[in-house]
């Protein structure tokens, strides 16, 4: 695994440096309009462009050399952090112009991350899949963790603009490490006997793949259905505290930090642990376990709570996605991962880009009205989440969290979901078979 670990640890600081200039700008939007609606716009901008380049990225990934590709979006991401620090130095920056620039970054951050992760299943043996791609999620943990800290105590000296410079130095980093290694790449595809692809086609192979394997598509269905309900709350949850709290900054990041931590646990005990031996297992489990902590933290009021429950949840999240990305690394073959994975990746794009859409609005304009005094659902849940700014975002919030517990629970009636392992044959096995 050296040639995995030494990509990891780029990966790691530069996640680090963006998640400082994330937290720092979240933070800026917040104060500057007070808004659920603005923040959940962030994530609609990064999402949108994602579902476009998402098809393309898989054929380039297929097709092109990974690490190449890698440095490529890693690249273009940094030089939308340096526009943003360029208008912030200038007094120019706006919040469209971060939504512009979010834009840009999702689509070429969509382009390093899938070349990155159908690289993992190429540099790792087969036992090590949820290993590596639980080590893969504490990138995202750990950098919930030192983010918030370093954001809190660096803004007062450097500002802004001295994180965003710290944010690009890490990208050099990163980039610095792909630079060390060779990525090994699949084998070809043998096209000797069959017709030339039209370029429909290619764009659709990873649709086909998966709507050709039954036990596939309900993995996917059930994931789209997290993924909906996820995104809703993970929209919603640090206005939901800013709101709760009158904008305590400090707060916010002692909750995200929680994250972090729990994010980390989960990550370091899967990767000495290896996880179930049954994959689709510990991809339900994780499912009910995520969703049980998020119910906590919408009905928390206090900061101890919430720092409890996110611990929890985020204990589980490294089971959840690492079972099932390595369900997928054995199951799909490594020449044409590229397009699949866009395929899902797609898929869940569209997903969260309308979950981003709908909850602030459905926030502002639906759910916080209801639960002020006088309000329709005031009366019906009040004792419960209040009727203070915040308890509409609470109480939506809590719904998608109970409905990621249903969907952990209602998985285990599907046969085809359940035994996933034993209808799909590992995509090795095939191979040899076939030789």
């Amino acid at each position: 695994m050296r040639t995995f670990l030494i990509i990891w640890s780029g990966q790691l600081v530069s996640a680090i440096g963006s998640a400082m200039t994330k937290f720092a700008l979240t933070v800026w939007v917040w104060q500057f309009t007070e808004k659920a609606t603005a923040i959940a716009l962030f994530s609609f901008f990064f999402q949108l462009p994602q579902i476009f380049v998402a098809l393309f990225a898989g054929i380039l990934v297929d097709h092109f050399n990974r690490k190449y590709l890698m440095i490529l979006g890693d690249t273009c991401v940094a030089l939308c952090t340096i526009t943003v620090a360029f208008l912030y130095s200038t007094n120019h920056l706006l919040i469209w112009h971060l939504y512009t620039l979010a834009a840009v970054y999702g689509g070429f951050g969509n382009i390093q991350e899938l070349a990155y992760s159908t690289s993992i299943p190429l540099m790792v043996s087969k036992q090590h899949y949820i290993r590596a791609s639980s080590m893969s999620s504490l990138v995202i943990q750990a950098s919930a963790i030192l983010a918030p800290a370093l954001a809190g105590s660096l803004y007062p000296a450097i500002g802004l603009l001295g994180i965003i410079i710290v944010d690009i130095t890490t990208f050099v980093m990163a980039i610095g490490t792909l630079l060390l290694v060779q990525i090994p790449q699949p084998a070809p595809t043998d096209t000797s006997n069959s017709e030339p692809e039209t370029i429909g086609q290619k764009l659709s192979l990873g649709f086909r793949y998966i709507f050709s394997k039954p036990s596939l598509l309900a993995m996917t269905i059930a994931f789209s259905l997290f993924w909906l309900a996820h995104q809703l709350g993970e929209t919603l949850y640090q206005p939901m505290i800013l709101a709760r709290t009158d904008g305590n900054a400090q707060i916010l990041g002692t909750v995200v930090t929680a994250a972090g931590v729990g994010g980390v646990i989960g990550g370091l005990a899967l990767s000495i642990w290896g996880g179930f031996q049954r994959r689709v297992r510990g991809m339900l489990i994780g499912f009910i376990g995520h969703g049980l902590g998020k119910i906590v933290l919408g009905l928390g009021e206090k900061p101890l709570i919430w720092i409890g429950s996110q611990l929890f949840s985020s204990v589980n999240t490294p089971l959840l996605f690492s079972s099932s990305n390595a369900i997928w690394y054995a199951k799909v073959p490594p020449n044409i991962q590229g397009r699949v994975f866009a395929a899902d990746h797609a898929i869940g794009m569209i997903i969260g880009t309308v979950a981003s859409l709908i909850a602030g609005p459905l926030a502002d304009r639906v759910f916080e009205p209801a639960m002020q005094p006088g309000g329709v659902l005031a009366s019906i849940f009040g004792s419960i989440f209040g009727t203070q700014t915040g308890s509409g975002i609470a109480l939506l919030y809590v719904i998608t969290a109970i409905w990621i517990v249903l969907i952990g629970i209602s998985g285990y009636a599907f046969p085809t979901l359940r035994n996933v392992e034993d209808i799909l044959p590992d995509h090795d096995l095939t191979h040899n078979k076939t030789k």
